[in-house]
């Protein structure tokens, strides 16, 4: 699962950041609250929670989908930071364009 999430989320931070290049940086604290067994499908969300001059930080949840009534149960909930970096590894600020797009509306001053 947590493989899993950090791969959704990945993608998710390279799309919003409008790179290829992200990396992981920190992963909060998992607590799995409800069981998943083989065959079960897996829905995984997130949002950009607060963005910063090189990396972003994401809010994701894993949700057990039924295909019998089309419900969903929380599986799991954490916060992931990525951080953008450049052919050698090293850190890059986000564009302006994308900082201006996920910047928090109290920031408006």
């Amino acid at each position: 699962m947590l493989a899993w999430l950090d791969e959704a989320a990945a993608a998710y931070a390279a799309q919003a950041a409008d790179t290829p290049r992200m990396v992981t940086k920190h992963i909060s604290s998992l607590t799995f609250e409800k069981p998943v067994r083989p065959g079960q499908i897996i829905k995984i969300y997130g949002e950009v929670a607060k963005i910063g001059k090189t990396s972003l930080t994401l809010s994701m949840e894993a949700r057990r989908h039924s295909v019998y009534n089309g419900t969903q149960r929380s599986v799991v909930n954490t916060q992931m930071t990525f951080v953008r970096i450049d052919g050698d590894g090293e850190a890059i600020p986000i564009s302006e364009r994308v900082r201006l797009k996920y910047r928090d509306p109290s920031d408006l001053s």
